[in-house]
């Protein structure tokens, strides 16, 4: 197996158990929130500690990124907020099927479709947020900056 599958692999097996232990604290704190508020409320609320707790434990631990900061919040709770959108439309579908969906049910579907937003985030936190920083540009820097050329400096190569 190639390193870079190898590393993706660790990677994405950090991912699981920080998410994962934080999505199941999440669960629970959904389940007691639900009973006090609306259900799209107490999954936002949930939402929003979990992010800036999973955040800062993928910044360090899953991608072990010297990234940190605000933007890095801000990036990465955009990924949690299409996850948010995602799971609450999973919940309000099981709603529209179930007048009264028990206990046990809310939770296979909020976990499932938080699993598929997991699966998601971890590509957009892989690839653009927590990304390598890119290699260096192969133009000559007066190129890079979108210099305007003259007939002088263009050479043609044979």
């Amino acid at each position: 197996m190639p390193s870079s599958a190898r590393t993706t692999l660790a990677a994405f097996a950090r991912f699981v158990l920080c998410g994962g232990s934080v999505g199941l604290a999440s669960s629970g704190a959904l389940v007691l929130l639900a009973d006090q508020v609306p259900m799209a409320l107490a999954n936002a609320v949930v939402t929003v500690a979990s992010t800036l707790l999973a955040s800062e434990l993928h910044a360090r631990v899953t991608f072990t990124s010297g990234r940190r900061g605000w933007r890095m919040h801000a990036q990465s709770a955009f990924t949690a907020a299409l996850g948010w959108v995602f799971t609450t439309a999973a919940l309000y579908a099981l709603y529209a099927l179930v007048s009264s969906p028990s206990t046990v049910t809310q939770q296979a579907v909020y976990l499932t479709s938080s699993a598929l937003a997991g699966i998601a985030r971890f590509a957009a936190l892989k690839l653009l947020v927590f990304a390598p920083s890119a290699p260096a540009s192969p133009l000559p820097p007066s190129l890079d900056k979108g210099a305007v050329l003259d007939r002088g400096a263009v050479a043609v190569a044979a």
